[in-house]
């Protein structure tokens, strides 16, 4: 870490404010694609939430996918999607999708799955999900996610001001959108792990934020003439050093769960690889930014009656 901090400025000099259309744009492209995709294509449910049966099974030998695939498809249990993991080539996760017939129905599957693979190999895993428990949990995933960012937001209003608030939750709600997003779009497989990498990218955001927010109110503190679009920037590029260190070391720990985690943590890993990049841009070029028009005095933060900020006044060169 410490090669890194040598040559990382110890103060950026970024306009984040006079650039911040273009990142709206950006933003509203992202959301609008995001949001699409969801209408049109829907989530590709991993066994969580479809129902249908997960095994994940290691071989004496380095498999040979085909045949394999071949014999489990003529089972007639659906379309069986065969999948290896790890670095050695004899791990392989199996899915079997939901059976007509219900519970007996996937108790037949799973054992023609099981017969099919015989002795050689060593069954490590079985997951068998019905569809009503899939559907109660598609239920309790939305449920989470929105009581989180509901959470947030009040928390965030408690702990600031509403305008700080609010420009929180617009960040929020865009890294959740383009997060789930991703996911639509690409037809990644999504189970209960990427709903837990939804909600960790909510905490993760949002602590983002408040870090920034926490400099700003710090800022107006000491700087009582400065204008508002001058303060924003000169509060962003103070902890930008911090933020990106974090960044880092965070993307560092998210690779290796990639790389090592195996196929049960990937779409964990791709989501929070989406998380760290997005939660970071929309902190900074979102949610700072919008303080702009959502009427910030200096008197919300330091009470009393003091003049509002010149809102049209340019940052210094």
């Amino acid at each position: 870490m410490q090669p890194i901090l040598r040559y990382m400025p110890h103060e950026f000099q970024w306009d984040v404010v006079g650039t911040r259309f273009i990142w709206y744009v950006l933003t509203a492209i992202l959301i609008v694609v995001s949001m699409g995709s969801i209408a049109t294509r829907g989530f590709n449910f991993g066994i969580d939430f479809a129902g249908g049966i997960l095994m994940e099974a290691r071989a004496e030998r380095v498999i040979d996918l085909a045949p394999l695939r071949s014999e489990l498809n003529e089972l007639g249990v659906g379309e069986v999607a065969i999948t290896t993991f790890g670095d050695t080539g004899r791990d392989i996760m199996i899915r079997v999708p939901q059976q007509a017939g219900g519970d007996a129905a996937q108790g037949v599957a799973l054992k023609k799955v099981q017969e099919s693979l015989g002795e050689g190999y060593e069954i490590r895993r079985t997951e068998v999900v019905g569809p009503k428990v899939g559907a109660e949990l598609i239920i309790s995933g939305a449920l989470a996610v929105a009581l989180a960012v509901t959470a947030i937001a009040v928390y965030v209003w408690f702990r600031f001001e509403w305008q700080f608030a609010l420009g929180a939750c617009l960040a929020l709600c865009s890294d959740v959108i383009t997060t789930l997003g991703v996911f639509s779009l690409f037809q990644m497989n999504f189970d209960l792990t990427t709903v837990a990498a939804v909600l960790t990218i909510a905490g993760y955001s949002v602590n983002d934020s408040i870090v920034v927010y926490d400099r700003v109110r710090e800022m107006l503190r000491k700087f009582k003439k400065m204008p508002l679009p001058e303060l924003l920037n000169l509060s962003v590029n103070r902890v930008l050093p911090r933020t990106l260190l974090t960044v880092f070391t965070v993307f560092l720990t998210v690779v290796a769960l990639l790389v090592f985690g195996g196929e049960t943590l990937r779409g964990f890993s791709i989501a929070m690889l989406w998380g760290l990049f997005v939660g970071t841009f929309s902190s900074i070029r979102v949610g700072m930014p919008v303080l702009l028009y959502l009427d910030l005095r200096r008197d919300d933060i330091l009470g009393g009656v003091t003049p509002t900020f010149d809102h049209k006044a340019k940052p210094a060169e």
